[in-house]
This record gives C-alpha cells, sequence and structure tokens, in this order.
C-alpha cells in the first residue's frame, strides 16, 4: 500500500515522478517514458508550461484546430478550437459553408457586466443592518479607489454595491451584491480584490456602529467571492434565410425547417434531451475558449445556469419560421476576457488571439456565442436528417484504426472500405483482421 508523502511540491519534476513510478507505477520505466516523451525540447517553453499549475510532471497535449469560413457581422473568421472529440470541427466548418452564401451569422453584446458577493451572517433587526449599509456605502466604495485606479482609466471598475436580504431563503442570510465592468479582462482577480477589500472595511466600520454596539449584534463576513453566473454579461448570435434556402440533403426547405423547429420545441419541454441538446452547444464554446486561454469550467457553469433560469433546465437555442424566414438563435451570458492569465502567457494562446485579429472581450464573446450556434446547428441538421452517428463515426474511424494499431495500409483500404460500409468498432475490429488474415 503506498504512503503518504511528505514535502512532494518541494520535489524536482524527476524526483516528482521517480516516486510516482516506485509508488504506483511498479517502477514501470515505459510510463516514466510517455511521461517525459511529452515534455517539450524548448527549456524555456517547458518552464513556462511547468509554472501554470503545481506539481508540474508532464503536458497533457489536445488537438488545436481551425474552423474557417465563418462569416459573422460582415468579416470572415477563421476560428481556433482545441477539443478531443470527433467531428466537433468538422460539424462547425460544415455549418459556416452552409450560412456562408446566406448572409453569415450576426451577432451583438447585449451586456457585460460581471458581479460578486460578499455573504453576511446578521441575525439583529433588518433596519440596523440597513441603516448601517446607507451610512457606510460611500466608504464601501472608497476602500477601493486604489485598486480600481487602472480599471476605471479604461472605462471599469465598481459600478455599484446593493445589501440584499436573502434572511427568506437562509436564517440570517445577508448579502452585499457588487456589480463590476472589467471591460477586455475577465476580472476574476480584479472582482475578489475589490470584494475582500469591502468586506475588510464592511466588518471594521460594524464594531464601531452605535446600533450594533448598544445590542452586541454585529455582522460577520462569512466569504468574499465573484459569481460565475452573470445574467448581465449576455451576447446573442443568430442566422437567418429564407426557408427554400434551408434545403438539406434531398429534404425541401419547408419539411427540413419543420423538422428542426420540433426538434427544439423536444429540447425545450424534455430536460433529458436538453441537456445532450446543451452538451453539443457547449462542444463548440468550450472549444474556443481553451483555445484563447479562458475559463471554460466558469462558463459552463454559468451557461448550465442560465438555461434553467426560469425554474426548468431547457434549450439555449430557438428557431422561429416568420414570413417565410427561417431564424436560428442562441442567447447567453459570456464573462471573457482577452487579456491577463493564460492570454500573455501561452505561446498557443496567443496564437489563437492572433488568428480571430485580437479580439476585444466583446468581439470575442461574439465570436464564442457564434461557435456555439453553429455547434447546435450541425448537431440538429444530422438528427433531424441523416443521424447523429453516420458523421461522427465516420470521424471516429481513424481512432478506431490507430487503437487497433493499423499500418497505413490498412488504414488506407478501412477508410476507402467504410465510406459505404457502417462504421462501428466491431464492425472496424473485424475489417482489420481480415486483412490481417
Amino acid at each position: 500500500m503506498p504512503q503518504p508523502i511528505s514535502g512532494f511540491s518541494k520535489k524536482s519534476k524527476d524526483e516528482k515522478i521517480q516516486w510516482l513510478a516506485s509508488s504506483y507505477l511498479n517502477n514501470d520505466t515505459n510510463a516514466v517514458k510517455v511521461l517525459k516523451q511529452y515534455w517539450n525540447n524548448d527549456e524555456k517553453l517547458q518552464k513556462l508550461h511547468d509554472g501554470f499549475i503545481e506539481n508540474t510532471i508532464s503536458n497533457y497535449y489536445l488537438p488545436f484546430a481551425i474552423a474557417p469560413n465563418f462569416l459573422i457581422d460582415g468579416t470572415i473568421f477563421s476560428i481556433p478550437m482545441v477539443i478531443e472529440e470527433s467531428s466537433v470541427v468538422a460539424a462547425a466548418s460544415n455549418t459556416a459553408k452552409f450560412w456562408l452564401d446566406k448572409g453569415g451569422f450576426k451577432a451583438e453584446v447585449i451586456s457585460t457586466t460581471k458581479n460578486g458577493q460578499i455573504h453576511i451572517n446578521f441575525y439583529g433587526d433588518d433596519i440596523d443592518i440597513q441603516s448601517f449599509f446607507s451610512e457606510n456605502k460611500s466608504l464601501l466604495f472608497e476602500s477601493v479607489s486604489e485598486i480600481e485606479a487602472n480599471m476605471k482609466k479604461r472605462g471599469g471598475g465598481l459600478l455599484d454595491i446593493v445589501l440584499i436580504n436573502s434572511t427568506n431563503s437562509l436564517n440570517g442570510y445577508y448579502q452585499l451584491h457588487c456589480t463590476f465592468e472589467t471591460n477586455d479582462a475577465m476580472g476574476a482577480n480584479f472582482i475578489n480584490t475589490c470584494l475582500e477589500e469591502i468586506a475588510k472595511t464592511f466588518e471594521t466600520k460594524s464594531k464601531l456602529y452605535s446600533r450594533f454596539i448598544s445590542k452586541n449584534d454585529y455582522p460577520e463576513v462569512v466569504m468574499s467571492i465573484l459569481s460565475n453566473y452573470v445574467p448581465e454579461c449576455l451576447v446573442k448570435a443568430e442566422v437567418q434565410c429564407s426557408v427554400e434556402q434551408m434545403a438539406t440533403n434531398d429534404i425541401d426547405g419547408q419539411t427540413f425547417a419543420n423538422k428542426f423547429l420540433r426538434a427544439i420545441e423536444i429540447a425545450k419541454a424534455e430536460t433529458r434531451r436538453a441537456v445532450t441538446h446543451n452538451k453539443g452547444i457547449m462542444n463548440g464554446i468550450d472549444a474556443v475558449i481553451l483555445a484563447t486561454g479562458n475559463d471554460f469550467r466558469s462558463v459552463e457553469a454559468g451557461i448550465h445556469a442560465y438555461a434553467s433560469k426560469n425554474g426548468k433546465y431547457t434549450s439555449l437555442t430557438d428557431a422561429k419560421v416568420e414570413n417565410g424566414m427561417f431564424t436560428f438563435s442562441i442567447e447567453i451570458p459570456l464573462a471573457l476576457g482577452t487579456v491577463g492569465g493564460l492570454t500573455a502567457l501561452h505561446p498557443l494562446v496567443k496564437f489563437g488571439l492572433s488568428i480571430l485579429q485580437n479580439p476585444s472581450a466583446k468581439e470575442l464573446m461574439k465570436i464564442v456565442a457564434v461557435a456555439g450556434l453553429a455547434q447546435n446547428f450541425a448537431a440538429l441538421r444530422s438528427l433531424v436528417t441523416t443521424g447523429i452517428q453516420k458523421g461522427h463515426m465516420k470521424m471516429h474511424l481513424v481512432n478506431i484504426l490507430n487503437n487497433l494499431n493499423a499500418s497505413p495500409t490498412e488504414i488506407e483500404k478501412a477508410i476507402h472500405y467504410f465510406k459505404t460500409n457502417l462504421v462501428t468498432h466491431s464492425a472496424v475490429t473485424n475489417y482489420i483482421k481480415q486483412l490481417r488474415e
């Protein structure tokens, strides 16, 4: 049984690997070799990657791909995507091509406000804490004046602080709801720093407030943290064309539009379908988020919460036909940054942003929303026509062949054979077995 280790973080990378191999891998030299194979030969670059997180022992590669021909608000983009799932990039590219001669995608940023909360325990009289807040609100703003100085020069900063009585949902629970504008920065560190300074000022001043002193009943800060739910930081993207132009896969435009709308209606009505429906949207969104050095976990959490904003988890996309025009759209919250964090450090992130012509945060919001909409269109188009597996398994074929250690000749023959035959793991395995016999 492996034993606990003390001082692991202080060991060198080689020492960490040797301990791992001896404790968990039976001193497997091949496992150690694999880890070191993924080290970058450029020592300076490797040191940069080692510094991103703690206890780094190697690098983990994901494919960096390009989906070209996205016409967005009159400009053609090639969108960088980082993802491991087969057919996602191909689906995005096919959607871009489909809409290229139909006016492309339109996108608009609706709002860009972000937020954070200082969570407070207070079991005294509501009027006391409300009065204290009113008298000290200006001091709370002043407490972050130095922290937000540079952000304010760029047009951002702390916008407002509101005291919210949440005792109906949790006994003794209050919160200071703070709103911010962070411009091209995602702003997590800035917001959290401001919140902690506001919280410190709030508690310090509360100890001097006469009403609290007379009753010996003071508010207590539990924690201060930004929220990844940003329903006031919204972007919308859509495509539109005549119903006749929707003809696809030997299906006339009206029939296809009707099938498409029905698929959306099902995703709105049935949560089990909505989850998979929205997962497909996130295939596109997450891939661009990763390629541009943003936090896909925060984006995922916020978007899925937004899908439940009316009390039921439902589709993030909408579709309609009015006056012979088909419209497909998405509206999602996105808190993104194009400065700070990995955007200034990771060479491939810089490369990805360069491909996108170094967009502002607002421009990146539009591009990401378009990627999500495109991915959903591709999925629904397949689902209501040929089925999702036909295209996906064709793309997955090479993965199966590589897993079977197929030779270049076997791969070539298999690709040709499965152009007209159903791709399944067992079918590919049997085919390769027959070739080898």
